[in-house]
């Protein structure tokens, strides 16, 4: 009885492994077609169009948005200034915009 049982158990795992094989080799041999197609075909039914649309969201909020330049208010928790810059004139940011960056005074060219 206990030979029946190895000699059962090894034709099992003698299928396993052969079918096993059978169908690493069959994925193996299609798989690298198969994903690059499958990447070609989502880089232009969804990264494009994807792409597209943020742009154009992008335009639409650029045509909608305010030029003007938004408010001084000195709170005193912001712009504080312990030592100077060591770039320029030492009280502007390395990225500084005249437009929209205030410095602790207020913005550049109005009194």
């Amino acid at each position: 009885m206990a030979a029946l049982g190895r000699f059962s158990r090894a034709l099992l795992r003698s299928s396993l492994t052969q079918s096993r094989r059978q169908l690493s080799a069959a994925a193996a041999a299609g798989h690298g077609e198969q994903a690059a197609k499958t990447w070609k075909i989502l880089t232009f039914v969804v990264a494009l169009p994807g792409v597209a649309v943020c742009m154009l969201n992008m335009f639409l909020k650029e045509q909608n948005h305010s030029h003007e330049q938004p408010e001084f208010v000195p709170y005193p928790h912001l712009r504080i200034r312990t030592k100077r810059f060591p770039w320029g004139d030492g009280t502007k940011s390395l990225f500084h915009n005249a437009h929209v960056n205030a410095l602790p005074d207020g913005y550049e060219g109005h009194e």
